[in-house]
């Protein structure tokens, strides 16, 4: 993937400063929830912003040189040129996605997105009665697990499926629910049965890019989309 991306403006440099210098102080996993917050702001792929960050950490251009100068030891400078640019442009409104408003999303976007009308209870703990709201990356993280298990361990009793709920913040049944769904998008195990289920079209849309794939390029995904959910 190219490290340049037509939208990026050279006045991006100081939002990916500010995350890179948010403790712990360094470049971020491409997935982790902060870095494709900013993603989704600037509507730039995850790893454009990580191969910048990378140039960033490196210092080695006049430019580089001039930002960190500038910026790298004044945090409440930062700030504020952050907080102007951010006025200035609006600021490319990552939630106009979510208020209707017509947008060409990426496919990778379209991941971080909700599943209309899908929203499961959370994990039940002391400390949170919140409700998770289902995006596509749950169901590829669940996908991935999904070819990782045999049919009969497809259950909620399972120790992995316990612990990829407790990681996706779902209910263990909501895992289960979607592998069963899964089982029917499987062309191996020819399953007739009919189902209904909320889950039935998204899962097909998700089995259609990544079911008939390699299994290890979707593993690696989910491996790093693993740090949007820690």
């Amino acid at each position: 993937m190219a490290t340049k991306h037509p939208t990026w403006n050279d006045e991006d440099w100081l939002l990916l400063m500010q995350l890179y210098l948010f403790k712990p102080v360094g470049v971020k996993p491409i997935y982790s929830r902060p870095m494709v917050d900013l993603a989704l702001e600037l509507h730039i792929h995850p790893q454009v912003l990580y191969e910048q960050m990378m140039k960033l950490r490196q210092i080695d251009t006049p430019r580089m040189e001039r930002l960190w100068q500038q910026y790298g030891n004044s945090p409440r400078r930062l700030a504020k040129g952050v907080k102007m640019l951010r006025q200035m442009k609006g600021f490319r409104n990552a939630n106009a996605f979510y208020d209707g408003v017509e947008e060409t999303v990426a496919e990778w976007e379209a991941d971080f997105m909700p599943l209309e009308g899908i929203t499961m209870p959370q994990q039940q703990t002391a400390a949170s009665s919140q409700k998770t709201t289902m995006m596509p990356v749950h169901l590829i993280m669940i996908l991935d697990q999904y070819f990782r298990l045999t049919p009969t361990t497809m259950v909620a009793s399972t120790p992995e499926v316990k612990a990829l709920a407790r990681l996706l913040d779902i209910p263990a049944e909501t895992v289960v629910e979607v592998m069963d769904v899964f089982q029917i998008c499987d062309p191996y195990l020819k399953r007739d049965a009919m189902m209904v289920s909320e889950f039935l079209l998204p899962c097909r849309q998700i089995w259609q890019r990544f079911g008939n794939d390699k299994p290890e390029k979707l593993a690696a995904l989910a491996a790093q989309l693993k740090a949007y959910f820690v």
